[in-house]
C-alpha cells in the first residue's frame, strides 16, 4: 500500500485538536492547535542537526497541506 505524504487526524478525547501525519522520514505528528511536534522516529547527535535544518520546512509543509484540505471541503 502507498501511503500518502501527510494524513490528516483528530481524535473525539482531544477535540481541540487537529493532527496532521507525516508518513516519510523522519516521521512525525503534529498537532495544529499548538504546533506540538511528536516524533516517531530515534535520532542520534549527528541526525539531530540534519533535522533541525529540515524541520521547519516539514512542518511549513504540514501546515500547508491542512490549510489545502480544508479549503477543498470548503470549495465542495
Amino acid at each position: 500500500m502507498e501511503l500518502p505524504k501527510f494524513i490528516l487526524g483528530d481524535n473525539t478525547d482531544l477535540p481541540e485538536s487537529i493532527f496532521v501525519i507525516h508518513t516519510e522520514f523522519p516521521r512525525f505528528i503534529i498537532d495544529l492547535k499548538d504546533d506540538e511536534v511528536e516524533w516517531l522516529e530515534d535520532f542520534d547527535k549527528d541526525d539531530e542537526k540534519e533535522l533541525s535544518s529540515e524541520a521547519e520546512s516539514l512542518i511549513t509543509q504540514a501546515n500547508e497541506f491542512y490549510d489545502r484540505e480544508v479549503n477543498r471541503y470548503e470549495d465542495s
